[in-house]
């Protein structure tokens, strides 16, 4: 699909912006601050989303994966719990795994006005007790700096009251299709303290997730396979505290603690080939293996996965006013994460040990548990002075200042893989390896990084005439990263202590401009750019790529700086009971960063692509025809694709990188509807009935998987009677899928009951795709939810 016209496409949506001006419902007007100042969400001057609680409560979303369904342009790839990556315009890379510790964000993450993004690991907070999830489309370098280059994601908590005591409790039971039974508990009660000047927040909640992954489980001692029902269920656990302290009308201190902790026992993967566990393998001695077809949602283990993701975050908010001169708001920030993915790496393992090492068949099915711990420590400071009165002038100056220390470390835990190698290449070949590594691990890696960064920045606005205002901001960054790598054992490159060093400046500005045709109609269009920071790959796993492989991806080692402009037009359009906002946009990227699956080495590797670029056109309205009947719709139409080609020394194209292919993981055209209908029952019950459609279209998760022939996968592996020559075929172009969730309530003085049904028609949806080691040892889709019907109640207090 192609996006001929973007023109027409933006006077097309101006045009519907008119229609229906008959209804004339007044709406609460919704503030929001995505520019670092209070504004009703239709002044603001660029395309923005804001789901508020209440429509995060209709809706029944519980991650932010839900809430992007309801988002124009918001695409989240799903990789397993705590690993989701998020993309906005379609500006997107590929998939970015685990091992990758050095990519940055392209889409920045906060929390109120603390930043907490962290590529590979967008946090998962929980959204009870929130106000809003703002979604800020387009670069936000100016105002919220690097990893901002596809836009910025903000949850917005409801902050402590200082004269009204409230509460409210809320309880869910649900049931999977073919899986097990989840529900949760939260509470929020907010305390006033001294009247006028002080008050307590408090937040907690426990949840419980239903697993839907049935696996295989094979104990290799005894030859016994067991089906285990429901292995990646899971729970997350956490809450908040903020105590508001408001000495004076112009002073105002917030001091805040954060804590959650989520834990999984596995992953939502099905496999369509392991191998254990494939069609190929026969009977024959000396492993005697019957072909094995899995089937929906399954998987095939030798051992138990895991996932665990605890993050603390502890924040000072200060506002210090000056009447008629400026505004002075401080944000101190501390956050400390620690992250484990446990995965069963039996399959890669002995896929190396049949490869390239040599190991006979016999040797071949250790149990193996690929453990990667990434621990994070960062500490940000900013500060900003903003004007105060209600002139033409309006500025807006700063600084910011964040220190990052990351330690990412791999270990593979492999017992008695030291004595199978010593016997296959001699005695002393896994202590040769180790450097000062644990035995029976043959890959361990040290990974510490330490980020430092500088920013200042500054907007001004100026209104020309009444009805037109002009922006104008910029931002001067300086970073310095420093990694130092040592890797061990014998599947390593032996590095000891190697340090490299990466660091960038430079100034990314954007130009605003608003106008007010009238109290109904805006007019609003930007020019932005946005950057995200290079860096240093990791050397490749030598020792387990093919020669071919070795030659193609070995000479990638640095990569610079992601550079974007933005353009866009827009029309933001308010008739009492219809709101409707369109925008048309071009993005103009340079210097891509790409990631690859570097093939049988088992790494994945970013380099840049000169030329890129994403264009398209957002739709969101929402109405109430009539009294009662509310109506929203969210659609995005894009066309993101690169636009130059990168060869190998041989010329040939390296993984998809052709001028006119797609960008990864985002799709061309997405839609989501919904429809809502309250009434009452008597005169002391209010009833709502609510439905919503979300149509995704197809998208890659890689650029290699748009190329011919890419969906067919030997593992060149004589395993238990296959040859390896065998050809597993998959279709790599995602499926469009339609998820349809339904729900019902009722509200009685403070109580209120919801029944709902998610994913209604039981779509078994591919989300992404899973491969190890370029496909040799393992492929799978990572899937959505079954069909969930459930009952959740809220008491009000």
């Amino acid at each position: 699909m192609r996006i001929y016209n973007t023109r027409s496409w933006l006077l097309y949506l101006c045009a519907i912006s008119f229609v229906g001006t008959a209804y004339a419902e007044p709406t609460e007007e919704l503030i929001v601050t995505a520019t670092k100042r209070e504004q009703a969400i239709q002044d603001v001057p660029f395309s923005i989303n804001a789901q508020t609680q209440g429509d995060i409560q209709r809706s029944g979303a519980k991650t932010l994966e839900d809430v992007a369904h309801n988002v124009a342009g918001l695409t989240i790839q799903n990789l397993g719990p705590g690993q989701s990556q998020v993309a906005v315009r379609g500006v997107s890379a590929g998939q970015i795994v685990r091992d990758q510790p050095g990519v940055k964000e392209q889409v920045g993450i906060y929390l109120d006005e603390s930043v907490i993004s962290l590529s590979l690991f967008t946090p998962d907070l929980d959204l009870f007790d929130l106000n809003r999830v703002e979604t800020l489309r387009g670069p936000q370098g100016t105002l919220f700096g690097s990893g901002s280059v596809g836009g910025t994601i903000r949850y917005i908590t409801n902050q402590p009251t200082l004269n009204e005591f409230s509460a409210l409790v809320e309880a869910d039971l649900n049931s999977v299709t073919d899986g097990d039974i989840g529900g949760h508990v939260k509470g929020a009660v907010n305390i006033p303290i001294v009247d006028d000047t002080l008050a307590l927040r408090l937040v907690g909640y426990h949840t419980e997730y239903a697993g839907f992954i049935d696996a295989f489980v094979e104990d290799v001692s005894t030859g016994n396979t067991v089906l285990t029902k429901d292995v990646n269920e899971g729970n997350r656990t956490g809450g908040r505290v903020a105590l508001a302290w408001v000495p004076t009308d112009n002073v105002s201190i917030t001091p805040r603690l954060i804590y959650q902790e989520i834990e999984a026992d596995g992953f939502n993967r099905q496999e369509v080939f392991n191998l254990f566990a494939n069609p190929f393998t026969t009977n024959t001695p000396p492993l005697n293996r019957p072909p094995v077809q899995l089937g929906e949602r399954q998987q095939h283990l030798l051992l138990r996965e895991a996932f665990s993701d605890e993050i603390l975050i502890a924040d000072l908010n200060m506002e210090f006013g000056f009447d008629g001169l400026f505004d002075v708001t401080s944000i101190t920030s501390y956050t400390d994460r620690e992250i484990l993915v446990s995965r069963d790496a039996s399959a890669l393992t002995n896929s190396v040990s049949i490869d390239a090492l040599g190991f006979p068949e016999t040797d071949s099915m250790i149990p193996s548990n690929l453990r990667d711990t990434t621990d994070v420590e960062q500490f940000t400071q900013e500060i900003r002075l903003s004007s105060n009165d209600d002139g033409r002038f309006q500025w807006l100056a700063g600084a910011f200042y964040s220190d990052t220390e990351r330690f990412y470390r791999q270990r593979l835990p492999t017992p008695g893989y030291d004595a199978a190698t010593d016997a296959a290449l001699g005695a002393g070949t896994s202590a040769g390896a180790a450097n000062g590594f644990p035995a029976d691990s043959p890959f361990n890696s040290d990974l510490p990084y330490d980020i430092e960064q500088f920013a200042f920045f500054g907007e001004v606005s100026y209104d020309i005439i009444e009805a037109l205002q002009v922006t104008v901001g910029g931002r001067y960054y300086d970073f310095d990263e420093t990694r130092t790598i040592t890797t061990g054992g014998v599947f390593a490159a032996g590095d000891n202590g190697v340090v490299d060093k990466t660091s960038s400046d430079g100034f990314t500005p954007r130009v605003l401009l608003k106008y007010d045709m009238n109290d109904n109609v805006t007019f609003n269009a930007q020019a932005a750019q946005g950057f995200r920071l290079g860096g240093v790959n990791d050397p490749l796993n030598t020792a387990l790529c093919t020669p071919e492989d070795l030659a193609i991806f070995g000479s990638f080692q640095n990569y610079d700086d992601e550079t974007m402009w933005n353009y866009e037009g827009g029309v933001k359009t308010n008739f009492g009971g219809v709101t409707l906002n369109a925008a048309a946009f071009y993005s103009d990227i340079k210097d891509l960063q790409a990631t690859l699956d570097a093939g049988s080495c088992s790494s994945r590797i970013s380099f840049n692509v000169p030329e890129a670029h994403s264009t398209g056109v957002e739709l969101e309205l929402a109405a109430e025809p009539v009294e009662g009947l509310d109506f929203s719709l969210a659609m995005s139409l894009i066309e993101a694709e690169f636009d130059s080609t990168v060869v190998d020394g041989n010329g040939d194209v390296i993984g998809g990188l052709r001028d006119g292919n797609r960008l990864p993981s985002v799709p061309e055209f997405q839609i989501a509807g919904t429809l809502g209908y309250n009434f009452p029952i008597g005169t002391t019950i209010d009833a709502y009935v609510s439905g919503t459609v979300h149509y995704v279209g197809d998208r890659i998760t890689q650029p290699s998987d748009q190329e011919p022939g890419a969906g067919d996968f030997m593992s060149l592996l004589p395993f238990g009677g296959a040859t390896g020559n065998e050809v597993t075929s998959v279709d790599l172009e995602l499926d469009p899928y339609t998820i349809i969730n339904l729900n019902a309530g009722i509200a009685v003085d403070t109580w209120e009951g919801v029944l709902y049904i998610n994913n209604v028609t039981d779509e078994n949806a591919d989300l992404s795709f899973d491969r190890e080691r370029g496909g040799r040892a393992r492929l799978g889709f990572r899937t959505n939810a079954p069909r969930t019907i459930g009952v959740t109640i809220r008491k009000n207090f």
